[in-house]
Protein backbone atom coordinates (compact mmCIF):
# COMPACT_ATOMS: atom_id res chain seq x y z
CA UNK A 1 0.00 0.00 0.00
CA UNK A 2 3.05 2.01 0.78
CA UNK A 3 3.52 1.83 -2.68
CA UNK A 4 0.44 2.43 -3.93
CA UNK A 5 0.28 6.06 -2.19
CA UNK A 6 3.71 6.80 -3.51
CA UNK A 7 2.04 6.62 -7.08
CA UNK A 8 -1.51 8.23 -6.13
CA UNK A 9 0.50 11.29 -4.51
CA UNK A 10 3.25 11.72 -7.60
CA UNK A 11 -0.45 12.17 -9.73
CA UNK A 12 -2.71 14.06 -7.56
CA UNK A 13 -0.04 16.60 -5.79
CA UNK A 14 3.01 16.41 -8.07
CA UNK A 15 1.10 16.75 -11.63
CA UNK A 16 -1.02 19.64 -10.74
CA UNK A 17 0.81 21.82 -7.23
CA UNK A 18 4.79 21.35 -8.31
CA UNK A 19 3.36 21.99 -11.93
CA UNK A 20 1.59 24.91 -10.80
CA UNK A 21 4.83 27.05 -10.69
CA UNK A 22 5.79 26.36 -14.12
CA UNK A 23 2.39 27.08 -15.70
CA UNK A 24 2.22 30.42 -13.92
CA UNK A 25 3.40 32.68 -16.14
CA UNK A 26 1.81 31.33 -19.45
CA UNK A 27 -1.34 31.72 -17.16
CA UNK A 28 -0.89 34.67 -16.42
CA UNK A 29 0.14 36.00 -19.91
CA UNK A 30 -3.65 34.33 -21.13
CA UNK A 31 -5.83 36.22 -18.42
CA UNK A 32 -4.23 39.79 -18.03
CA UNK A 33 -0.86 38.90 -16.51
CA UNK A 34 -1.88 39.53 -12.96
CA UNK A 35 0.05 37.45 -10.41
CA UNK A 36 -1.90 37.88 -7.90
CA UNK A 37 -4.85 36.42 -10.14
CA UNK A 38 -2.94 33.49 -11.18
CA UNK A 39 -2.20 32.89 -7.20
CA UNK A 40 -6.08 32.84 -6.61
CA UNK A 41 -6.40 29.67 -8.74
CA UNK A 42 -4.18 27.59 -6.26
CA UNK A 43 -6.30 29.51 -3.28
CA UNK A 44 -9.23 28.49 -5.13
CA UNK A 45 -7.95 24.82 -4.73
CA UNK A 46 -7.41 24.97 -1.17
CA UNK A 47 -10.25 26.52 -0.16
CA UNK A 48 -12.30 23.76 -1.76
CA UNK A 49 -10.45 21.14 -0.45
CA UNK A 50 -10.81 22.29 3.06
CA UNK A 51 -14.41 22.79 3.51
CA UNK A 52 -14.44 19.54 1.89
CA UNK A 53 -11.87 17.87 3.84
CA UNK A 54 -14.46 17.02 7.34
CA UNK A 55 -16.85 15.02 5.19
CA UNK A 56 -13.74 13.80 2.85
CA UNK A 57 -12.21 13.00 6.47
CA UNK A 58 -15.76 11.13 7.36
CA UNK A 59 -15.96 8.99 3.97
CA UNK A 60 -12.74 7.33 4.50
CA UNK A 61 -13.10 6.39 8.31
CA UNK A 62 -16.55 5.05 6.62
CA UNK A 63 -16.42 3.84 3.66
CA UNK A 64 -14.11 1.77 1.38
CA UNK A 65 -11.22 3.78 0.51
CA UNK A 66 -10.87 2.39 -2.78
CA UNK A 67 -14.18 4.16 -3.84
CA UNK A 68 -13.54 7.68 -1.99
CA UNK A 69 -9.55 7.42 -4.23
CA UNK A 70 -11.19 6.44 -7.14
CA UNK A 71 -13.92 9.79 -7.49
CA UNK A 72 -10.96 11.56 -6.77
CA UNK A 73 -9.06 10.85 -9.54
CA UNK A 74 -11.95 10.78 -12.44
CA UNK A 75 -12.63 14.56 -10.47
CA UNK A 76 -8.84 15.62 -11.34
CA UNK A 77 -8.67 13.89 -14.35
CA UNK A 78 -11.81 15.52 -15.86
CA UNK A 79 -11.04 18.97 -14.41
CA UNK A 80 -7.27 18.43 -16.33
CA UNK A 81 -8.94 17.70 -19.60
CA UNK A 82 -11.25 21.41 -18.92
CA UNK A 83 -8.38 23.31 -18.23
CA UNK A 84 -7.43 22.81 -22.18
CA UNK A 85 -10.67 24.50 -23.01
CA UNK A 86 -11.18 27.43 -20.76
CA UNK A 87 -11.91 30.69 -21.92
CA UNK A 88 -11.87 33.09 -18.74
CA UNK A 89 -10.72 33.49 -15.61
CA UNK A 90 -14.58 32.52 -13.78
CA UNK A 91 -13.85 29.51 -15.96
CA UNK A 92 -10.59 28.23 -14.89
CA UNK A 93 -11.90 29.03 -10.96
CA UNK A 94 -14.68 27.22 -11.58
CA UNK A 95 -12.93 24.42 -12.72
CA UNK A 96 -9.90 24.60 -10.39
CA UNK A 97 -12.58 24.40 -7.47
CA UNK A 98 -15.07 22.11 -8.88
CA UNK A 99 -13.19 19.02 -10.07
CA UNK A 100 -9.44 19.62 -9.22
CA UNK A 101 -9.61 21.09 -5.26
CA UNK A 102 -12.59 17.95 -5.10
CA UNK A 103 -10.35 16.03 -6.74
CA UNK A 104 -6.85 16.62 -5.10
CA UNK A 105 -8.93 16.73 -1.48
CA UNK A 106 -10.66 12.69 -2.01
CA UNK A 107 -7.53 11.43 -4.10
CA UNK A 108 -4.58 12.52 -2.71
CA UNK A 109 -3.56 14.06 0.83
CA UNK A 110 -6.06 12.71 3.88
CA UNK A 111 -6.42 9.56 1.72
CA UNK A 112 -3.04 8.07 1.31
CA UNK A 113 -1.96 8.99 4.72
CA UNK A 114 -4.98 7.50 6.40
CA UNK A 115 -4.56 4.36 3.78
CA UNK A 116 -0.51 3.89 5.12
CA UNK A 117 -1.88 4.94 8.44
CA UNK A 118 -4.44 1.66 8.60
CA UNK A 119 -1.58 -0.74 7.38
CA UNK A 120 0.65 0.44 9.80
CA UNK A 121 1.27 1.73 13.75
CA UNK A 122 4.50 1.13 14.81
CA UNK A 123 6.42 2.21 11.72
CA UNK A 124 3.86 4.74 10.97
CA UNK A 125 6.48 7.66 10.22
CA UNK A 126 8.60 5.67 8.38
CA UNK A 127 5.60 4.62 5.94
CA UNK A 128 4.16 7.89 5.53
CA UNK A 129 7.53 8.97 4.91
CA UNK A 130 7.92 6.49 2.02
CA UNK A 131 4.63 6.90 1.00
CA UNK A 132 5.14 11.04 0.63
CA UNK A 133 7.93 10.66 -1.44
CA UNK A 134 5.68 9.92 -4.27
CA UNK A 135 4.81 14.04 -4.09
CA UNK A 136 8.58 15.13 -3.87
CA UNK A 137 9.22 12.30 -6.96
CA UNK A 138 7.13 14.34 -8.98
CA UNK A 139 8.42 17.34 -7.77
CA UNK A 140 11.56 16.13 -9.11
CA UNK A 141 9.97 14.74 -12.31
CA UNK A 142 7.32 17.25 -13.30
CA UNK A 143 8.60 20.55 -13.79
CA UNK A 144 10.90 19.79 -16.43
CA UNK A 145 8.33 17.81 -18.29
CA UNK A 146 6.24 20.73 -17.54
CA UNK A 147 8.46 22.88 -19.26
CA UNK A 148 9.13 21.27 -22.17
CA UNK A 149 4.91 20.77 -22.48
CA UNK A 150 4.46 24.34 -22.49
CA UNK A 151 7.54 24.98 -24.51
CA UNK A 152 6.63 22.72 -27.05
CA UNK A 153 2.89 22.57 -27.58
CA UNK A 154 1.33 25.20 -24.99
CA UNK A 155 0.38 24.99 -21.05
CA UNK A 156 -3.60 23.45 -22.30
CA UNK A 157 -2.45 21.15 -23.94
CA UNK A 158 0.33 20.33 -20.69
CA UNK A 159 -3.10 19.93 -18.57
CA UNK A 160 -4.98 17.44 -20.77
CA UNK A 161 -1.74 15.40 -21.14
CA UNK A 162 -2.17 15.29 -17.31
CA UNK A 163 -5.85 14.44 -17.38
CA UNK A 164 -5.33 11.62 -20.03
CA UNK A 165 -2.92 9.96 -17.89
CA UNK A 166 -5.24 10.64 -14.92
CA UNK A 167 -7.79 8.51 -16.32
CA UNK A 168 -5.83 6.30 -18.32
CA UNK A 169 -3.39 4.66 -16.00
CA UNK A 170 -4.29 6.45 -12.31
CA UNK A 171 -7.97 5.41 -12.04
CA UNK A 172 -7.61 1.75 -13.09
CA UNK A 173 -4.42 1.09 -10.81
CA UNK A 174 -6.50 2.47 -7.91
CA UNK A 175 -9.38 -0.01 -8.82
CA UNK A 176 -6.94 -2.59 -8.99
CA UNK A 177 -4.59 -2.33 -6.19
CA UNK A 178 -6.55 -0.27 -3.16
CA UNK A 179 -7.35 -2.45 0.07
CA UNK A 180 -8.02 -0.47 2.88
CA UNK A 181 -6.59 -1.57 5.65
CA UNK A 182 -4.83 -5.25 6.59
CA UNK A 183 -7.76 -7.11 8.26
CA UNK A 184 -9.77 -6.93 4.88
CA UNK A 185 -7.23 -9.66 3.60
CA UNK A 186 -6.71 -11.68 6.83
CA UNK A 187 -3.64 -9.82 7.72
CA UNK A 188 -2.60 -6.95 10.69
CA UNK A 189 -1.09 -3.57 10.50
CA UNK A 190 3.10 -3.66 10.41
CA UNK A 191 3.52 -7.16 9.57
CA UNK A 192 2.54 -8.46 12.66
CA UNK A 193 0.74 -12.14 13.70
CA UNK A 194 -0.36 -11.60 16.78
CA UNK A 195 -2.29 -8.76 18.09
CA UNK A 196 -0.45 -8.72 21.13
CA UNK A 197 2.60 -7.63 19.33
CA UNK A 198 0.84 -3.93 18.81
CA UNK A 199 0.31 -0.98 21.34
CA UNK A 200 -3.44 -0.84 22.33
CA UNK A 201 -5.43 0.85 19.87
CA UNK A 202 -7.72 3.85 20.82
CA UNK A 203 -11.36 4.13 20.23
CA UNK A 204 -12.96 6.09 17.73
CA UNK A 205 -13.28 9.48 19.18
CA UNK A 206 -16.40 11.83 18.76
CA UNK A 207 -15.50 15.29 16.83
CA UNK A 208 -15.81 16.86 20.51
CA UNK A 209 -13.18 14.22 22.11
CA UNK A 210 -10.56 16.15 19.67
CA UNK A 211 -11.69 19.31 18.55
CA UNK A 212 -11.44 20.87 22.04
CA UNK A 213 -7.82 19.47 22.59
CA UNK A 214 -4.96 21.38 23.20
CA UNK A 215 -2.48 19.62 20.30
CA UNK A 216 -5.37 19.76 17.91
CA UNK A 217 -5.07 23.34 17.58
CA UNK A 218 -1.49 23.82 17.98
CA UNK A 219 -1.18 21.27 15.39
CA UNK A 220 -3.68 23.12 13.05
CA UNK A 221 -1.18 26.77 13.59
CA UNK A 222 1.88 25.09 13.67
CA UNK A 223 1.11 22.83 10.01
CA UNK A 224 -1.42 25.80 8.95
CA UNK A 225 1.98 28.12 9.01
CA UNK A 226 4.36 26.13 7.22
CA UNK A 227 2.17 25.27 4.70
CA UNK A 228 1.38 28.91 4.26
CA UNK A 229 4.94 29.81 3.37
CA UNK A 230 5.81 26.10 1.65
CA UNK A 231 3.07 27.10 -0.62
CA UNK A 232 4.28 30.66 -1.50
CA UNK A 233 7.55 28.96 -1.77
CA UNK A 234 6.92 26.76 -3.99
CA UNK A 235 4.35 28.57 -6.46
CA UNK A 236 6.43 31.26 -7.10
CA UNK A 237 9.86 29.65 -7.28
CA UNK A 238 9.78 29.43 -10.82
CA UNK A 239 8.73 33.02 -11.21
CA UNK A 240 11.23 34.38 -8.96
CA UNK A 241 13.55 32.38 -10.77
CA UNK A 242 12.60 33.97 -14.54
CA UNK A 243 12.34 37.24 -12.78
CA UNK A 244 16.12 37.00 -12.91
CA UNK A 245 16.16 36.36 -16.84
CA UNK A 246 16.61 32.70 -16.35
CA UNK A 247 15.19 30.31 -18.74
CA UNK A 248 11.78 28.38 -17.98
CA UNK A 249 13.87 25.19 -18.52
CA UNK A 250 17.10 26.43 -16.31
CA UNK A 251 14.32 27.74 -13.70
CA UNK A 252 12.33 24.49 -13.76
CA UNK A 253 15.56 22.63 -12.70
CA UNK A 254 15.69 24.68 -9.68
CA UNK A 255 12.17 23.10 -8.86
CA UNK A 256 13.21 19.69 -9.73
CA UNK A 257 16.65 20.14 -7.28
CA UNK A 258 14.10 21.64 -4.39
CA UNK A 259 12.00 18.40 -4.46
CA UNK A 260 14.33 16.04 -4.49
CA UNK A 261 15.92 17.48 -1.45
CA UNK A 262 12.11 17.25 -0.30
CA UNK A 263 12.62 13.52 -1.14
CA UNK A 264 15.54 13.23 1.43
CA UNK A 265 13.97 14.80 3.40
CA UNK A 266 10.79 12.61 3.95
CA UNK A 267 12.77 9.88 4.05
CA UNK A 268 15.34 11.33 6.88
CA UNK A 269 12.10 12.55 9.20
CA UNK A 270 9.73 9.29 8.64
CA UNK A 271 12.32 7.71 10.32
CA UNK A 272 13.50 10.49 13.15
CA UNK A 273 9.25 11.12 14.15
CA UNK A 274 9.25 6.90 14.73
CA UNK A 275 12.55 7.75 17.16
CA UNK A 276 12.82 11.28 18.31
CA UNK A 277 10.77 13.82 20.16
CA UNK A 278 8.66 14.89 16.87
CA UNK A 279 8.95 18.97 18.19
CA UNK A 280 12.85 18.23 17.46
CA UNK A 281 12.24 17.54 14.49
CA UNK A 282 9.64 19.83 13.75
CA UNK A 283 12.20 22.41 14.92
CA UNK A 284 14.75 20.72 12.37
CA UNK A 285 12.81 20.87 9.46
CA UNK A 286 11.90 25.03 10.65
CA UNK A 287 15.39 25.60 10.53
CA UNK A 288 16.14 24.13 7.45
CA UNK A 289 13.42 26.00 5.72
CA UNK A 290 15.01 29.32 7.27
CA UNK A 291 18.36 28.90 6.18
CA UNK A 292 16.80 28.33 2.80
CA UNK A 293 14.64 31.28 2.52
CA UNK A 294 17.23 33.44 3.62
CA UNK A 295 19.92 31.93 0.97
CA UNK A 296 16.97 32.62 -1.79
CA UNK A 297 16.33 35.86 0.09
CA UNK A 298 20.23 37.52 0.42
CA UNK A 299 22.65 35.50 -1.56
CA UNK A 300 22.67 37.04 -5.31
CA UNK A 301 22.70 34.91 -8.20
CA UNK A 302 21.44 31.50 -9.83
CA UNK A 303 23.84 29.48 -7.65
CA UNK A 304 22.90 31.04 -4.32
CA UNK A 305 18.96 30.44 -5.32
CA UNK A 306 20.08 26.58 -5.84
CA UNK A 307 21.60 26.11 -2.35
CA UNK A 308 18.43 28.10 -0.80
CA UNK A 309 15.90 25.87 -2.71
CA UNK A 310 17.33 22.84 -1.90
CA UNK A 311 18.11 23.55 2.02
CA UNK A 312 14.28 24.85 1.79
CA UNK A 313 13.37 21.74 -0.20
CA UNK A 314 14.68 19.33 2.82
CA UNK A 315 13.22 21.06 5.85
CA UNK A 316 9.96 21.43 3.62
CA UNK A 317 10.12 17.33 3.41
CA UNK A 318 9.17 16.14 6.76
CA UNK A 319 6.24 18.14 7.33
CA UNK A 320 3.87 15.84 5.66
CA UNK A 321 5.24 12.85 7.44
CA UNK A 322 5.66 14.24 10.96
CA UNK A 323 1.57 15.69 10.26
CA UNK A 324 0.26 12.13 9.88
CA UNK A 325 2.36 10.89 12.67
CA UNK A 326 1.41 12.87 15.34
CA UNK A 327 -2.29 13.09 14.63
CA UNK A 328 -1.78 9.21 14.30
CA UNK A 329 0.25 8.56 17.48
CA UNK A 330 -2.44 11.23 19.51
CA UNK A 331 -5.91 10.49 18.33
CA UNK A 332 -5.12 6.91 16.88
CA UNK A 333 -5.43 5.58 13.65
CA UNK A 334 -9.68 4.83 13.90
CA UNK A 335 -10.23 8.69 14.30
CA UNK A 336 -7.25 9.20 11.38
CA UNK A 337 -9.68 10.70 8.28
CA UNK A 338 -11.80 12.59 10.87
CA UNK A 339 -9.25 14.08 12.88
CA UNK A 340 -6.98 15.27 9.87
CA UNK A 341 -10.13 16.16 7.63
CA UNK A 342 -11.12 18.42 10.69
CA UNK A 343 -7.73 19.90 10.99
CA UNK A 344 -7.86 20.88 7.25
CA UNK A 345 -10.53 24.17 7.08
CA UNK A 346 -8.56 25.79 10.04
CA UNK A 347 -5.41 25.06 8.71
CA UNK A 348 -6.89 26.60 5.15
CA UNK A 349 -7.42 29.88 6.63
CA UNK A 350 -3.95 30.22 7.67
CA UNK A 351 -2.50 28.63 4.45
CA UNK A 352 -4.28 30.17 1.93
CA UNK A 353 -2.54 33.31 2.86
CA UNK A 354 0.67 32.66 1.30
CA UNK A 355 0.20 32.42 -2.58
CA UNK A 356 -1.75 35.35 -2.99
CA UNK A 357 -0.05 37.54 -0.47
CA UNK A 358 2.89 37.03 -2.62
CA UNK A 359 1.25 37.32 -5.58
CA UNK A 360 -0.24 40.70 -4.68
CA UNK A 361 2.88 42.24 -3.16
CA UNK A 362 4.72 41.44 -6.43
CA UNK A 363 1.82 42.99 -8.56
CA UNK A 364 1.55 46.47 -6.12
CA UNK A 365 5.94 46.82 -5.46
CA UNK A 366 7.08 44.57 -8.16
CA UNK A 367 9.43 42.73 -5.57
CA UNK A 368 9.00 39.10 -3.94
CA UNK A 369 11.03 40.62 -1.27
CA UNK A 370 8.60 41.82 0.95
CA UNK A 371 6.47 39.03 1.00
CA UNK A 372 9.08 36.46 2.29
CA UNK A 373 10.66 38.45 4.80
CA UNK A 374 7.27 38.43 6.79
CA UNK A 375 6.92 34.67 5.72
CA UNK A 376 10.20 34.12 7.83
CA UNK A 377 7.91 35.78 10.39
CA UNK A 378 5.75 32.73 10.41
CA UNK A 379 8.72 30.63 10.51
CA UNK A 380 9.56 32.24 13.99
CA UNK A 381 5.91 32.30 15.03
CA UNK A 382 5.50 28.20 14.08
CA UNK A 383 8.74 27.51 15.65
CA UNK A 384 7.12 28.67 19.48
CA UNK A 385 4.12 27.01 19.17
CA UNK A 386 5.63 24.05 18.83
CA UNK A 387 6.94 24.30 22.32
CA UNK A 388 3.09 23.62 23.43
CA UNK A 389 2.69 20.61 22.04
CA UNK A 390 2.10 17.60 24.09
CA UNK A 391 3.17 14.24 22.14
CA UNK A 392 3.30 11.13 23.92
CA UNK A 393 5.83 8.74 24.04
CA UNK A 394 5.33 5.42 22.71
CA UNK A 395 6.62 1.75 21.76
CA UNK A 396 9.31 2.96 19.14
CA UNK A 397 10.91 1.69 16.30
CA UNK A 398 14.22 -0.54 18.02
Amino acid sequence: MVSVAFFVDFIAVGFFFYSYGIFFKAIAAEFGDSRLGVSIGITVTQVVGAILAPFIGRALDRYPLKRVIMTGAVSMGVGFLMLGFIETPLQFYLVLGVFIGFGAGSMGGLSTAKLVSNWFVMKRGMALGLASTGISASGVVMPAISAWLIGTYGWREGFMTYGIITMVIVVPLVYRLVVSGPEEIGLLPDGETEVAKLPPSKPPLRTRDFIGAANFWLLVVTIGLLFCTQSATLVHMVPRVTDMGIDLVQASFIASASAAMGLVGKLVYGVLVDRWDVRHALWMGIAFQVAGQLFMLFVPGYAGFLVGAMLFGFGMGGMVPMQGAIVGIVFGRASFGRVLGAMRPPMAAIQVIGVPFAGWMYDVTGSYQPAFVTFLGFYLLAALVVLGLKVPRRHLAP
